[in-house]
């Protein structure tokens, strides 16, 4: 058995890596532990939220599948932040986790040059620092040119509860005990990491007269850019909001020596960005009280999802902790909370491609490189396959930068910064993020998805047909003039803005915070133009002051990610920068000059001193 391309692992990054290097023309197997569990959601049931979503509308845009298969199984929608800038506005959705997995296996099933195998890959195979295929726990060897790594949470995982720790994956399921060891031999620096999940509470006995009513929004979104709408956004499933009580705190605090963090237990690092429950309340002392959800999780069952009650109590503890709660004082535990731990590898190991600096060909994606979240791994899954795919085609990677997406500041921050804990992607982490909107997502990337070929030509035509529309649409509001008649104030007014006292364009009257778009029908007929085309012309109108000074910013950035750094350069020939940052950049060897800006400890002298040693050295911009 032969393969160009092996995919480990069948969650959120092993799905998209392997329906990339299928659609890209390469023979794929994708060999997972369970394929009953394929994209699988062993946490959380929801979808995107702040950049997470737009992460998911950047894989659309790219041609990847999590935006569809989302579409296709929502239980709520909303668009979070509308009252904020288009900056922060961003997706979240609650998804059936029967559907979502289901859809997903559909869609791999039906994919031409992918096949699945239900196995555990014990130890890769490698000669001369080079992948050659992998052997299965039983023994089989498999060929292969490329191995791409997304084993989740499974690599050495070991459940807490309490102080009972015992070897297994998310649902009970085996650990891949062997593959670690073979990373280790291969000179990887691995970490051990931990994260959670909360309990699940049977619909039935939850009194929500005591809860708070959080619906989704009435009007229809879609993650695609296909826009299929698949649900009914006047019959969607609603959340409940309530909150930890004093007794809850109480409960907690007198009982910490038996979580497994507390009480010693725990060897990973636990995310920083969403603790448990306990940790919560130690780290936040001062907090009278903190909010959680109750989330559905299928129409197929009645689990009830407690989002920000992640636990690792035993199991007696959970149950009065759970009691303690308004509305849960006589609630069933239909499945408790958990901690697991498990092996990643330092990112730092990575090239910016997902490549791996010490073994050629082999790729890792998704939270074996330390990330958290269905969203972050997915995305880590795309790129690793488009770039396995490109690798294999003699073509250089893609590599996107930080300006042009959040996917691109997400590799970045892993492979330049490495991790400490598990890596979530936040809004505050993008320094562009005015350019990464949830509107723009196929503006930034849908070129790329048709270049390297997952996204096909009708899309792409249509997607340029947006393009044109844009670009009309602006011109006919730049061109459109009003003058300060008697009518014309009378309505400027009757819509809460200012009367003229000169004659202005549309697009210059757009740009007023109060007036929107449609309310410039009064003046013209925008029917002919979509929404998401009326939409885009008036952000970039409004914000447009705003974005040309981050696109001025991007370009001083981009001037210094055009200086390239051999790969085998050696720092200590360097003179004069400084030791901290000598030894980091000998340490991660960054590809750019703008990469090594941005490595903890590499400060602008040094960087300004090692420019000045590559032009020396004859190291020439990119063109």
């Amino acid at each position: 058995m032969e393969y160009n391309i092996i995919v480990v692992g069948g969650g959120h990054a092993g799905c998209e890596a392997a329906l990339a290097c299928a659609r890209m023309g390469q023979k794929t197997l994708l060999i997972t532990g369970n394929i009953s569990n394929i994209a699988d959601m062993p946490c959380n049931p929801s979808i995107g939220g702040p950049a997470k979503g737009i992460v998911v509308r950047e894989i659309d845009a790219l041609g990847g599948e999590m935006a569809k298969t989302t579409d296709k199984s929502l239980l709520q929608l909303k668009m979070l932040n509308t009252k904020k800038g288009s900056a922060v506005q961003a997706l979240r959705a609650q998804a059936d986790k029967v559907v979502y997995p289901r859809e997903m296996l559909k869609t791999l099933k039906n994919q031409e040059n992918l096949e699945i195998k239900e196995n555990l890959v014990g130890e890769l195979l490698t000669k001369e620092n080079r992948i050659i295929g992998v052997k299965l726990e039983d023994g089989i060897e498999i060929k292969s040119q490329v191995v791409i790594l997304t084993t989740g949470t499974y690599l050495k995982a070991m459940i807490l509860v309490g102080s009972n720790k015992h070897s297994n994956g998310p649902h009970g399921e085996k650990a891949s005990n062997y593959l670690s060891d073979s990373l280790r031999n291969l000179g990887f620096k691995l970490l051990r990491l931990k994260t959670g999940t909360p309990p699940r509470i049977a619909k039935n006995s939850i009194d929500f007269n005591k809860t708070k009513l959080e619906t989704g929004d009435n009007q229809y979104y879609a993650f695609s850019f296909d826009k299929h709408y698949y649900y009914d956004k006047d019959n969607q499933i609603p959340c409940h909001l309530i909150y930890t009580t004093e007794k809850t705190h109480e409960i907690i605090k007198n009982n910490l020596e038996q979580s497994s963090m507390y009480g010693g237990y725990v060897e990973g690092v636990g995310p920083r960005y969403c603790p448990s429950i306990e940790d919560k309340i130690v780290r936040f002392s001062d907090k009278e009280r903190h909010q959680l959800f109750l989330e559905p999780e299928s129409i197929y069952y009645d689990d009830m999802y407690l989002q920000g009650f992640s636990t690792s109590m035993p199991y007696e503890v959970q149950e009065q902790m759970v009691h303690s709660l308004p509305g849960l004082e006589n609630a069933v535990i239909k499945k408790y909370a958990y901690a697991i731990e498990y092996d990643a590898i330092d990112p730092r190991q990575l090239k910016q491609s997902l490549e791996t600096k010490l073994i050629e060909n082999l790729y890792t994606a998704g939270q074996i490189n330390g990330s958290s979240g269905y969203e972050e791994a997915a995305c880590q899954g795309l790129i690793a396959g488009i770039n396995a795919s490109l690798k294999l085609q003699g073509k250089e990677p893609l590599i996107l930068k930080r300006n042009e997406a959040y996917i691109g500041v997400l590799i970045d921050d892993l492979v330049t910064k490495g991790i400490k804990d598990p890596y979530r992607l936040l809004t505050s982490r993008a320094e562009y993020r005015l350019l990464l909107r949830n509107d723009n997502a196929d503006l930034r990337l849908r070129e790329y998805g048709y270049q390297i070929g997952l996204v096909s030509l009708n899309i792409y035509q249509n997607f340029l047909k947006k393009k044109e529309s844009i670009t009309a649409l602006i011109s006919l509001l730049k061109k459109t003039k009003i003058t300060p008649t008697l009518s014309t104030n009378d309505y400027l007014q009757s819509i809460g803005t200012t009367a003229l006292k000169e004659s202005i364009t549309l697009y210059e009257l757009v740009k007023r915070p109060e007036v929107t778009m449609m309310q410039l029908s009064h003046f013209i007929d925008l029917s002919s133009y979509e929404e998401e085309v009326r939409q885009q012309v008036e952000i970039e109108s409004k914000y447009e002051g705003y974005i040309k000074k981050a696109l001025r910013e991007a370009e001083k950035m981009l001037h210094l990610e055009k200086v390239k750094i051999p790969i085998d350069l050696d720092y200590d020939m360097v003179p004069n920068i400084a030791s901290e940052a000598r030894q980091k950049l000998n340490e991660i060897h960054p590809a750019t000059l703008g990469q090594a800006s941005r490595i903890s400890g590499v400060n602008p002298a040094d960087i300004t001193i090692l420019n000045i040693y590559l032009k020396k050295r004859g190291c020439s911009h990119d063109k």
